[in-house]
């Protein structure tokens, strides 16, 4: 079951923004991944009222920074904040006018108050490469020679 959408929302007054979120309260921790966070936390800035909606790109193979920038223009927001963004989802949040910010705050409201301050970069371009919220490891693994060396060698001299 997808959960729905969870509204502390009363009217329009001041800037709405996306605020990267792995919960659905204002003191929520944040979540640095844009298209890869499990909710969005759309304040009012001026009232602090807000929803949070799941983020059908949380769990996606690919196109996760899309499907997040289209929920979140959906939304109506003017400003969004994670930590990273990606390529796509920086073209498609960029195209629709919506200014992109970044911080490494420890929770949404503290992501909103340093917004609300001004305190927060704006960026200008994707802060990562494509697929990089996507978990996979890049290890480094030892492998089979352990760093030994192979053959024996056979010559006579």
């Amino acid at each position: 079951m997808t959960p729905r959408s969870i509204t502390h929302w009363q009217g329009d007054s001041g800037m709405k923004a996306a605020i990267c979120s792995a919960g659905s309260t204002l003191d929520s921790p944040f979540d640095p991944r844009f298209g890869r966070c499990a909710y969005f936390v759309i304040v009012d800035t001026d009232t602090l009222e807000f929803t949070a909606d799941p983020n059908p790109g949380a769990t996606m193979g690919q196109g996760a920074g899309v499907v997040a920038a289209q929920l979140v223009c959906a939304r109506g927001v003017e400003a969004a904040v994670a930590g990273n963004f990606g390529p796509n989802a920086f073209q498609a949040l960029s195209a629709a006018g919506i200014r992109v910010y970044t911080s490494t705050a420890a929770t949404v409201r503290q992501a909103l108050e340093e917004l609300k301050k001004g305190a927060l970069p704006e960026v200008a371009a994707p802060t990562v490469a494509s697929h990089f919220g996507m978990g996979a490891g890049g290890g480094a693994g030892r492998g089979m020679g352990r760093g030994r060396g192979g053959g024996r060698g056979r010559g006579g001299w």
